[in-house]
């Protein structure tokens, strides 16, 4: 497939016009025109640049890229590494942010209500990314959502609330969306779910007894950009490899 088209076939896909993002979205460094085998990330990391390589990749399709609102625009130090790494393989880079985190179907937060058992009836917050939403019966607790958070995502997550609280309201977005909170808890639920916690979220949490996990911000974002590089891979007849470079936060 050629690297042109599959650029324009994931910008109306994402709808990449409908979002004010923090960075370009789509292709962010050109590579080789044929695409016979994408390879996925959370992270345009140096160490998934050099695995990908190794794996064979014409293009890479990941969810965090390059060129982020406030930074310095020079290639120097690790921008430079990374960057001449691709140049050099001349191996493409294909990068979606928010709209990644939105699409109702491959989107972040689509594939986290998935993964766990989540059940969307509403969105929230700016530009409509995170949702709320119902959970299955056998989550009706901080403890029973909690377990099956670490089953599903395989760590376990930092909590603040009591584990006997009952939950059937459920808000979450992924990655670091910890800014979302207030909106959660004015939409009365009674758990909220994101990648990453601030120091004062905990006293909001506490205060406001709607219970905060903090799943992982790599952890909860692992799962749009394989389905999406799946989508890709059954549509179009390429292969896809997802690489997965772990990360704590």
């Amino acid at each position: 497939m050629r690297l042109d088209k599959l650029e324009i076939y994931l910008n109306q896909l994402l709808n990449i016009a409908h979002f004010r993002d923090y960075c370009p979205n789509g292709l962010q460094v050109e590579g080789r025109s044929e695409v016979h085998h994408l390879v996925s990330s959370v992270t345009a990391s140096l160490d998934f640049i050099q695995a990908a390589i190794e794996a064979g990749a014409d293009a890479l399709l990941v969810h965090h890229g390059y060129f982020w609102r406030g930074e310095d625009p020079c290639l120097v130090g690790r921008k430079h590494r990374r960057i001449a790494r691709l140049i050099a393989h001349d191996v493409g880079l294909l990068s979606y942010h928010l709209p990644l985190d939105a699409h109702p179907e491959l989107g972040n937060n689509a594939q986290l209500a998935h993964k766990l058992g989540l059940v969307e009836t509403g969105r929230f917050g700016d530009q409509n990314i995170a949702m709320h939403g119902t959970l299955s019966p056998d989550m009706q607790n901080v403890k029973g959502l909690r377990m099956n958070i670490e089953r599903a995502l395989g760590r376990e997550p930092l909590v603040i609330g009591e584990d006997s609280k009952t939950v059937t309201r459920i808000a979450w977005c992924t990655g670091g969306a910890q800014d979302y909170f207030d909106e959660a808890i004015r939409l009365g639920v009674d758990a909220f779910i994101t990648g990453e916690i601030s120091e004062r979220t905990v006293h909001d949490a506490r205060e406001s007894g709607v219970a905060f996990i903090a799943a992982g911000h790599h952890a909860t974002e692992r799962y749009g950009v394989q389905a999406l590089g799946e989508h890709i891979a059954q549509k179009f007849g390429i292969t896809h490899q997802f690489i997965d470079i772990d990360s704590p936060v």
